[in-house]
């Protein structure tokens, strides 16, 4: 969810998620309360951590490191404290989503790469 997040609010950014432990597919819960949020992730692929090595990160943002929690030279550590939705139901994997949503566009507009957009960019009748 928060790199779908990141790669549609942000402007010119990098962004990967991974995880101590991914599964073989991303789960259809995952990718029904993403769709319902416009964002299209069918063709995502689970990633482990061993999937970033060898590249710079600037930020390195864990959502709770329930299992292992990840190190990446160099990068500054975000911490999220945001439950793993897995087995809960819809109504919990759309609050996590919209918790991963608010919480990415948050820092991407701390960084200051937050993307503009036409709705964004509405003046008041006066």
């Amino acid at each position: 969810m928060a790199e779908a997040f990141c790669r549609d609010l942000g402007r010119d950014v990098e962004c990967a998620s991974a995880g101590s432990a991914p599964a073989s597919r991303v789960q259809p819960d995952t990718v029904a309360v993403m769709k319902e949020d416009g964002l299209d992730i069918t063709a995502a692929r689970p990633k482990g951590f061993a999937d970033l090595a060898g590249r710079d990160w600037d930020y390195l943002v864990t959502m709770g490191c329930e299992v292992a929690c990840p190190f990446l030279p160099g990068a500054r550590q975000v911490q999220w404290q945001i439950a793993d939705p897995y087995g809960k139901g819809l109504e919990e994997y759309r609050r996590v989503r919209d918790i991963i949503r608010r919480q990415v566009r948050d820092l991407l507009a701390s960084l200051g790469r937050l993307r503009h957009t036409p709705e964004d960019d509405h003046q008041p009748l006066a």
